[in-house]
C-alpha cells in the first residue's frame, strides 16, 4: 500500500506506523504542489488576458465618441469606464496573490500619486460633480508609487460609490515628528460603526448596502490593507454614519534608512 499515489491512513487505521505517516505526508505535500501551480498558472493567464482585452476596449471607448446620440454615447461609456476599473482591480488582484509579489521601494511625490489617482477616476469624479480640496503636498516618502496610487485610486473609488447629494473629496497631509499622514476624507453615506472593525477583511460587503443599489466584491479594501502592510504603511479609519468617511494612511519617516 506504500506504493499507493493517495492517501492511505484512513484505509489502515488500526495500524500506527512512521512510514504510514511519512507516506501521506509526502503524498498531501504533491498534492499541494501541483495546485499551487495550477493557481500561479490561473494568476498569469488572468493577468495576461486583463492586458491583452484592454487593447480591445480602449478602441472601444475611441469608438463610443463617434455616436451621435449623446444619452447612447454617456450611458455606453459609463458602462466601459465601469469595465476599465474591473479589469484594472483583476490585474492588481493578480499581482497582489502572486508568488512574485513586485516592489520598488524609492522616494515617491505624495502630490504626483494623488494627481495620477485623481485623473485616474476623473470620469466619474465628474459624471458625479465632485467638489475636490487639495492640500498642495511636495512631502515625498519612501514607497511604491503603483502600488500607493492602486490603494488611493481604491479609496476614491469607495468615495463615487457612496456619495451623497453635493459630493465632497478632501485630501489633506499632517507632518508629524517621525510620520507623515495623509487623510483622504468624503462626505458619503459613511460606515456603520459596527462595520468598521471588519472592513479590511476579505470578502466583507458590511450591512450597509444602501437599498441594494450597489453591489461589492468585498476585495477592493482587503487588497488595500495586504499592499499597505507589504508597503510598511499604515491606515485607519474613521466614519460617521450618514456624514463623512475618512481614510488615514501614515508613512514613517525612515529617509535615513533608505538613504545610508
Amino acid at each position: 500500500m506504500l506504493k499507493h499515489d493517495h492517501i492511505i491512513y484512513h484505509e489502515i487505521e488500526y495500524i500506527n506506523h512512521k512510514d504510514i505517516l511519512e507516506h501521506d505526508i509526502k503524498i498531501v505535500q504533491q498534492q499541494y504542489n501541483e495546485q499551487f501551480k495550477i493557481n500561479c498558472d490561473l494568476q498569469d493567464y488572468i493577468a495576461k488576458w486583463c492586458h491583452e482585452i484592454k487593447l480591445p476596449l480602449s478602441a472601444l471607448l475611441l469608438m463610443n465618441e463617434k455616436i451621435e446620440n449623446q444619452e447612447l454615447r454617456m450611458s455606453t461609456k459609463d458602462q466601459l469606464e465601469k469595465i476599465r476599473q474591473q479589469l484594472n482591480a483583476a490585474l492588481i488582484g493578480c499581482k497582489v496573490q502572486s508568488r512574485l509579489y513586485d516592489l520598488q521601494m524609492k522616494e515617491v511625490n505624495l502630490n504626483e500619486c494623488i494627481t495620477t489617482s485623481i485623473k485616474n477616476n476623473q470620469y466619474f469624479l465628474i459624471q458625479k460633480h465632485f467638489e475636490i480640496n487639495i492640500d498642495p503636498c511636495q512631502e515625498t516618502i519612501y514607497s511604491d508609487k503603483e502600488w500607493l496610487v492602486y490603494v488611493l485610486d481604491q479609496i476614491i473609488v469607495n468615495a463615487i460609490k457612496y456619495c451623497q447629494k453635493k459630493p465632497k473629496l478632501q485630501i489633506t497631509f499632517k507632518k508629524e515628528q517621525q510620520e507623515r499622514k495623509l487623510i483622504i476624507k468624503d462626505n458619503g453615506i459613511g460606515i456603520l460603526e459596527s462595520d468598521i472593525r471588519n472592513i479590511f477583511e476579505r470578502g466583507f460587503t458590511g450591512r450597509n448596502r444602501h437599498n441594494g443599489q450597489y453591489k461589492s466584491t468585498g476585495m477592493g479594501l482587503y487588497f488595500v490593507d495586504k499592499i499597505l502592510k507589504k508597503l510598511g504603511h499604515d491606515i485607519d479609519v474613521e466614519s460617521e454614519y450618514g456624514k463623512y468617511t475618512k481614510f488615514i494612511i501614515t508613512f514613517q519617516d525612515n529617509r535615513d534608512y533608505f538613504q545610508r
